[in-house]
Parts: structure tokens; sequence; C-alpha cells
């Protein structure tokens, strides 16, 4: 059922009649994992992925685009598809969030100019518990029937013995002035110790050189493998693997997943559960994780009911580095779609800080980076306003086809010690560095 979106001064912007196709799949035997499905493609620009434990939307081709910029990048966005779902006609057999017509977007972090996409794949093939399905999308008028899942890519399934995919050699990362990054952070503790806010997350970033043009395939299949509680997401070259979900929108549950408060892993077990208590005690990440629960609580609560916040959080273990963690939960309250509930959280104390502006235009004056897309959110969005929006963290952007760069940020308090700061960072970095290695 198509969704309100309230009224107001929009640039016009091309929306296609387009026919939509769901069926499901016999894949009993889940034959193939669903990154091994992408088809070989130039840079893999064209290529949707949103993918963890084996489940999740993977698509290729483009039946519809919009690009949208500044600060009403995310109303052009969600008013553009919700005039695409009105002109759509859609048959789908399945039913499920994710079936039907569906888009992936990609959100610039600040108002400032840039780039923010939505898009429309050709063909999308999803899984969800024992059901797989392939929708096919194309512009009126249309004579094809739903496709059946396509055969395995033999090169993308195995992309670490492909020379093709990354270059035999492994990419060369430019080496990145730590004292300077150290500096902004000192800057921004004495600013925070001074009054002027309460948290501020400082970002950096690393380019890599290949040595060969890259197979988006392979990176993300690496980073499915290596990382499967995390998201695995790409859209219009932004590729990565997320540990934070922004927000879940499903038949009416609003769910989201706050991360604040990491330390790096050592690989002894014994050891890493030591130190998962000293995080679970640390004041410093306590505090920050705080400000990142409170910002999320506070913005979902004029759409949300009956919403539960835990008092305390969790550990989340990854393969690199532990999270405090808390998951927020409500019953939606209005029509707000998931597009719409990510542009009501975004963005959190967990990128950005506290208070949110003062934060922001910090970021602005010292960070000495355009974030571009990272940090902003990321996901899939269905005709109903159900989606998956996550939190474009340990990621990277193809800026050409042997160029990538990497991002990573951390939170800083008042408490924050600049060298500690520059080696979470350096763990940040490491999923990435390793799926491009």
């Amino acid at each position: 059922m198509p969704f309100a979106v309230p009224a107001r001064d929009e640039p016009a912007f091309d929306v296609p009649a387009l026919i939509a196709r769901t069926a499901v799949v016999d894949d009993s035997r889940r034959l193939s994992a669903l990154l091994e499905l992408l088809p070989a493609s130039e840079a893999g620009s064209d290529l949707v992925s949103w993918v963890r434990r084996g489940e999740g939307l993977v698509g290729w081709g483009t039946a519809a685009l919009v690009r949208t910029a500044g600060p009403t990048r995310f109303a052009d966005a969600a008013k553009w598809w919700s005039e695409v779902v009105a002109r759509a006609t859609v048959t789908d057999e399945v039913g499920e969030p994710g079936t039907g017509l569906v888009s992936f977007g990609s959100f610039a972090f600040s108002d400032a100019p840039g780039d923010s996409v939505l898009v429309v794949p050709s063909i999308v093939v999803g899984r969800r518990g024992a059901t797989t399905w392939v929708t096919t999308i194309e512009s009126a008028p249309a004579t094809a029937e739903a496709a059946a899942v396509p055969a395995a890519s033999a090169r993308a399934s195995a992309p670490g013995a492909d020379a093709t995919a990354l270059g035999a050699n492994s990419a060369r990362f430019s080496e990145f002035d730590g004292e300077r990054w150290m500096a902004v952070v000192a800057d921004a503790v004495e600013r925070i110790n001074r009054g002027d806010l309460e948290k501020v997350v400082i970002a950096r970033d690393l380019i890599a050189t290949l040595a060969e043009p890259i197979d988006v395939r392979a990176p993300l299949t690496r980073l499915a493998d290596a990382y499967p509680m995390c998201w695995t997401f790409h859209v219009d070259g932004l590729f990565g693997a997320t540990p934070e979900l922004l927000v879940r929108r499903e038949r009416g549950l609003v769910t989201s997943r706050v991360l604040a408060g990491t330390i790096r892993r050592t690989g002894d077990d014994e050891h890493d559960l030591t130190l998962a208590a000293t995080l679970a005690r640390s004041s410093k990440d306590l505090e920050e994780h705080e400000y990142a629960v409170r910002s999320v609580a506070d913005a979902l609560d004029p759409h949300c009911s009956s919403m539960n916040v835990p008092e305390s959080p969790f550990v989340l273990h990854l393969p690199n580095v532990m999270h405090l963690a808390t998951d927020v939960t409500g019953v939606a309250r209005d029509d707000r779609t998931s597009l719409q509930l990510a542009e009501a959280l975004h963005p959190s104390a967990a990128v950005g800080g506290t208070p949110t502006a003062d934060a922001v235009a910090l970021i602005a004056e010292i960070e000495g980076m355009e974030r571009g897309r990272y940090a902003g959110p990321v996901g899939w969005m269905d005709a109903t306003g159900d989606g998956e929006w996550g939190i474009a963290l340990r990621s990277a952007e193809i800026v050409d086809p042997t160029t990538v760069r990497l991002f990573a940020g951390c939170g800083v308090v008042g408490s924050s010690v600049p060298a500690d700061e520059l080696a979470e960072s350096n763990a940040k970095l490491i999923p990435v560095r390793e799926a491009l290695a």
C-alpha cells in the first residue's frame, strides 16, 4: 500500500512506471550463497547487497535511480519512491518484507553538497529462512516472466583464488599521519572539557591503491565470511560490513541497534573475556554509549509507542573488536517509512556526537576530510515502507577501479586519550583492509 509523504516543494525527478514480479524459487538445498549469484560487472557499480548470516538481498541492473543532495536528500528520495510505488504494477507471490518492488539506498553523512542515491535493481534475489525468491523489475510494458535464480558465478564464489578480482598482489595503503589525527582528537577533548559539547565522533580515511581493477564481489564475499553477524552491503560503489543497524521497520515493529564503546580483541579467548568485562565497566565507554542510546531513544520516541530501552548494554563480540551494544525497540505509532525513520535518527550520537548540532559543526571545522556517504544510512526499503537501514561503518568507497578509500571513526569524550583512539581506529580499519589484501 503506498505511503504518504508530506507535501513540499521538491525538485522534479523522472518517475518511471515499473512492473515488478516476485516468485518463490526452489532453493531447498541452498546451493549458492547470495553473494555468489552476483554477476560480473564493471567495478560492480550496479551490484547491490544487504546480507547477514546467509540471508538478505542481492541485486543487479538498474530499473530506476534517483540522486539527491543537501538538507532535503532524504525527503526528496522518499517523495520519489512514493511516486514510483504509486505508478508501479506489482505481482508478489511471497509477501515478505523485501519482496515486490524494492529499492536500495546510500545517503551522505552531512547536509553539505554530496551525492545520495536510491536505486531500484532490475533483478533482486532474496532469502529469509527457508524461503528464496527472485524479483524482476522493468519498465512498462513488460513481457518477461519472473526469472529463475541465476547460476552462481564461479569467479565470485572463490574470490580469494581469483587474480582478476583484486590482482595477485596486496593493496598498497597510503601512510596516514597519525600524529596529526591525534592532535585533532586532542583538540576535540579540550573543547569537550571546557563545556562546548559532550561527545564528538572524529573520523579518518585511508587510501588503498590496487594492482588491478577491483571486482567488488571479492571483498564483499570475504567480509560476509569473516563477519557473518554484520550486514554486508554495497550500493553505488560504497561497500562494507556494518555491525550497527540504524533502524529496521517490519510490520509495525521498529528496532535500532546502538553501538558505542569499543575495545580491540587480542585473539586469546580467555584474555578477551577479561577485556569484555573491563569494557562493560569502563566509565568512558559507558558514558559514550549512554549518549548514543539517549539520542536514538529521543529520536524514535515521537514515532513509536511501547518503547523498550534496556538499562544496561551487552557486549557484542566481533572477530576484531568488542562493542557495548543496546537494542532499542518500539511499536510504530505513525506511517513513517523505514527511510523516514532513518532520517529522524541520523546522525545519532554514535556517528555525530552530543549535542548533535554542535558535534556536526565541530566535525566540519576540525576533522579535515569530506565524509561523503561514510557514516550515513545505507540499506533497503520495499513498497510498504518496511526495510532495514544500517550505518555505513567498517566501509570503503570505490573512487576509481584501482583506488579505494577506507574510513574509520571514534567517539571522543572528555576522558578520551588520543593514542587510544588512534589504536581503536586502526582496529576498525582491519575488516576492509583484510578484505582488500
